[in-house]
Order: structure tokens, then sequence, then C-alpha cells
């Protein structure tokens, strides 16, 4: 999913920084001198789940915005407690177009 993602979204013109895990995109965000506008990220991963690694790249980009997504179901993720009121969500799997259109409304937003 990773990967189509990425092709897609560079095919918008788009800037993709991609990374396999939490940690990395840490290591890769911080050696970045530009500005990074939207993280992309699971809900669930190994080692760091999405919202510990928004939290630690929000440190460092505080414009940041983040766009969730997940296979799990809405009551799985809200355990995590990710789809609090105002979080930018999508479900997993989805089409280019609705990650397109998700995409742009986060970074509209």
């Amino acid at each position: 999913m990773r990967d189509l993602a990425l092709s897609f979204l560079k095919r918008q013109g788009y800037t993709v920084l991609a990374a396999e895990n939490g940690p990395e995109a840490l290591t890769i965000l911080a050696s970045h001198d530009g500005p990074v506008d939207l993280l992309l990220t699971d809900v669930v991963m190994p080692e760091m789940d999405g919202k510990e690694l928004f939290t630690r790249a929000n440190e460092r980009h505080p414009d940041l915005k983040v766009l969730y997504m997940s296979g799990y179901t809405d009551n799985v993720i809200a355990h995590r407690g990710v789809l609090d009121e105002g979080v930018a969500f999508i479900q997993k799997p989805f089409n280019v177009q609705a990650l397109a259109s998700k995409v742009r409304e986060v970074l509209d937003d």
C-alpha cells in the first residue's frame, strides 16, 4: 500500500519522503531541511504507532498536518485514541482517487 501511495502522490506532483517505520521516518525528517506539510501514516505500526510518530514529528515541524490510515475497523482505531474529532482518517483499502481527495482536503484545511 505504501508503494502505491508513494508512486501515486509523486505522479500528482507531491514531493514524498518515504519510510518503512516510525523511527526511520523521524530520522528522515531530522535530516530534511525543507518544509514538511503532511504526514501520511498508518495508525498501527511496529515499534511506534502513528499517533506517537505524529506527536514527535510535530515537535520539529509545528505546522505539520496528519492523515491517518488503517485497515482496522473504526472501533479498533478508537481504542488507540486516534479517531478524536477533527482527526483526518482514510480507511484501507482505498483507491487513488479517494487518497488524492483526502490528501487535498487535509492540506487545504
